[in-house]
């Protein structure tokens, strides 16, 4: 199964990781220092230019990817679970 996003981009359910709150989870250095080299490396993809809420963080085939979503992490776990 697939999991949508935002935008055009959809991801495979079994390579997601994680799906977190952006406002809960950087209050840790530890998140805000793993955010911060994630996008050094490249690794970031941005899906909106709408305000951020959430990020996913997804293992495949080319690595770690972590997808930038302006749908907070409750909206995407509702469609997760359909």
């Amino acid at each position: 199964m697939y999991l949508h996003l935002g935008q055009d981009t959809v991801v495979k359910e079994r390579e997601i990781l994680g799906i977190f709150d952006l406002d809960t989870s950087t209050i840790s250095k530890h998140t805000r220092d793993f955010l911060a080299k994630s996008e050094k490396a490249g690794n970031v993809v941005n899906v909106s230019d709408e305000l951020p809420k959430s990020f996913i963080l997804c293992s495949g085939k080319n690595g770690d990817k972590l997808y930038i979503s302006q749908l907070s992490s409750k909206t995407l776990l509702k469609r997760k679970n359909r």
